[in-house]
């Protein structure tokens, strides 16, 4: 029998080893950048980055916040939208739908509530006054915020997408992003995940799908040649 297809490949790489190797030989073009972009700063939110408050952060990155405010600072100066979105959910958890039902703990996803330290932004993150700040309850920060309409109203063709994590929300953001016709970026410094191996899968495969996934120069690169 004659196999033009690929049956599944079965090898020892580690999932940082198969994306060095995905970056290093592209095997298709990239989306690359278009006239205007958006920077969509997904959830740096204590729950998230304060690894020295919650057991729900995490850390990849140690100057991924550096890297966000400088790429929301040069998108400011070019007259860019920037995006803020954390999650945060009602005293009875009732907006948090199906998710909020795997567990139940004061570490709990459904249990991050409005007003609450774990809601909040870190105040490392340098949200500035004509910045959107959109509460998201589900993965993508595309579902249910006015987020769409804020990209039209902009003429915006490009997503710029940071935060975490990598191999939730980000990922959901990019599939989102694409499916609307965004040409979308995910900087590598510039997103988070619990562990390597999620994270570095979960960045090969959006490269090899549905981003353009760059170090953060080439974004400021382009946003300095602006």
């Amino acid at each position: 029998m004659t196999i033009v297809g690929t049956r599944m490949v079965r090898e020892d790489k580690t999932a940082r080893q198969l994306f060095e190797e995905v970056m290093a030989n592209p095997a298709r073009k990239k989306f690359g950048f278009g006239e205007k972009l958006a920077i969509v700063n997904i959830d740096l939110q204590n729950a998230y980055t304060r690894i020295d408050e919650f057991k729900t952060a995490y850390e990849t990155d140690p100057r991924q916040i550096e890297y966000v405010n400088t790429l929301s600072r040069l998108a400011r100066a070019k007259n860019m939208p920037v995006v803020w979105t954390h999650v945060a959910y009602a005293d009875d958890a009732s907006d948090a739908g199906v998710w909020g039902t795997r567990t139940n703990t004061e570490d709990s996803l459904q249990n991050i509530k409005h007003g609450s330290r774990r809601a909040a932004l870190d105040d490392r993150c340098e949200v500035l006054p004509g910045d959107a700040v959109y509460t998201k309850r589900m993965p993508s920060p595309f579902f249910e915020t006015p987020l769409q309409s804020l990209l039209v109203w902009h003429k915006v063709d490009t997503v710029v997408l940071t935060g975490g994590s990598t191999s939730g929300c980000i990922r959901a953001a990019a599939v989102d992003s694409l499916s609307r016709g965004y040409r979308t970026i995910v900087p590598i410094e510039c997103c988070a995940d619990k562990h390597e191996s999620y994270h570095y899968a979960n960045l090969t495969d959006l490269q090899l799908k549905y981003a353009d996934v760059e170090p953060v120069q080439a974004v400021i690169d382009w946003l300095e040649a602006r």
